[in-house]
Formats: C-alpha cells, sequence, structure tokens
C-alpha cells in the first residue's frame, strides 16, 4: 500500500521534506487533535499556503508522516529478516539475535514512535479513514511480514505451524510488544539486560509451543 498522495505537486522536494519532518515532530509531540497546521507551519519554516499546496488537509499530512515513518522501520525490520531469518544456523540463536535488533531498532526511530504512542493515546478521535489505514500498513500488520519467514523454517521442519500468521503473532507478542509496551513505545527505554531477559524468555517460550518434539530416547535391550 502506498502512501496517499498529495492533493496538488507544487513546490520543492526539500519543503516537502522539511513539511514531514515538522509534521512527525508536531503530531509526536502534541498529537493529533492539538496539533495546528500553523505550528508545523512554523516548525517547517514555510507557510501554512505552502503545506496546502503538498497536503489537501490535515488528516492526510497525519496519516501520510505515519505511514512513511512505518514504511521506515518496515525497511529495516525487512534487513533484520533477510539477515537473521533466511538462513537458520541455530533457531533459538537466530530467533533472539532477530528479536533483539529488532527491539534496538525502536530507539533508531524516535519521532515515529513518538508519533504511534499520540495514535494510540488518541485512538477514539482519531479518524475512521486514518486508522483502516494504519491498521491495514502499519504495526498492527507486522505479523504478516514475518508469517513467510517462519512458514520456510517451517518447511525445513524446525518448527510445526498450522497457520504461520498466527505463530507470527505470537512470536511478537511474546518479544516485541512485550518490550513496546514496557517501554511506552521507546519513550522510557529499557535497559540492555531486561530487553534481553524478554526476548531470550519470550523465544524459547515460543519454541516450546512450536518446535517438533523431540524423539524419545531409544530403550536398549538388555544383553
Amino acid at each position: 500500500m502506498s502512501v496517499p498522495a498529495p492533493a496538488r505537486r507544487g513546490g520543492q522536494p526539500d519543503k516537502r521534506r522539511a513539511i514531514a519532518q515538522a509534521a512527525r515532530l508536531v503530531f509526536g509531540r502534541e498529537g493529533y487533535a492539538r496539533a495546528g497546521v500553523d505550528v508545523i507551519a512554523a516548525e517547517a519554516g514555510v507557510s501554512k499556503r505552502t503545506i496546502y499546496n503538498h497536503y489537501a488537509d490535515k488528516e492526510q499530512l497525519f496519516l501520510s508522516v505515519a505511514l512513511e515513518g512505518a514504511d521506515a522501520v518496515t525497511d529495516a525490520v525487512r534487513v533484520l529478516m533477510e539477515r537473521h531469518l533466511r538462513k537458520i544456523v541455530d533457531l533459538e540463536e537466530d530467533l533472539t539475535a532477530f528479536c533483539l535488533d529488532r527491539a534496538q531498532a525502536v530507539t533508531e526511530f524516535p519521532e515515529h514512535f513518538a508519533l504511534v504512542r499520540s495514535i494510540h493515546a488518541e485512538v477514539t478521535r482519531l479518524p475512521a479513514t486514518v486508522l483502516e489505514k494504519w491498521r491495514a500498513h502499519g504495526p498492527p500488520s507486522a505479523h504478516q511480514r514475518l508469517a513467510p519467514y517462519l512458514q520456510r523454517i517451517a518447511d525445513r521442519g524446525l518448527l510445526v505451524l498450522d497457520d504461520a500468521e498466527r505463530a507470527a503473532n505470537r512470536l511478537n507478542t511474546l518479544t516485541m510488544n512485550d518490550v513496546l509496551i514496557r517501554s511506552f513505545y521507546g519513550a522510557l527505554p529499557l535497559p540492555e539486560p531486561t530487553v534481553r531477559d524478554i526476548v531470550t524468555d519470550g523465544v524459547r517460550d515460543f519454541l516450546r509451543l512450536y518446535a517438533p518434539p523431540k524423539a524419545p530416547p531409544q530403550s536398549r535391550e538388555p544383553s
């Protein structure tokens, strides 16, 4: 799904980038309802008219920067999935390394996750179209991107899955979701040992659910 195109394409790309950056900061700081286009314009160093040359209204501006941030996080996580989950050597170690790197990625996108916090805080006040597109495009759909990797691992006999998306959601819940919730989506970063404990325990719990059963030891006939 692509980020909605602006109503008009006039203006310079650097101004559009400045507007998007300012909007991300202001929405993350003040939330959707309180943020004013005039404040965003002042932050970007442009006029309100310039903003409306690029975006139809505040709703489109908010959705655009939210999805652009989600795309950036998605691209970063995709790199991590390719690095850790494409070729499995030790399943527990590779899953743990992936989840640890993924948790670290939260700290690399502070402005985006500030905006995510505002979405959670204002969920009842956001336009329905914004919520619908965010659910389809943003973090709520992360398990759908992880599922094919888990299915390939299962195809090698290293996991037993009846539903790859459900398993991916379970892995996210046991690892990433706990880190996000306990850190308030990166607002209060957790100590590294705490993150490691969460992820390590979560991966082990995941493998208890989905690892293939071990064959019982063979008994020896008495000689």
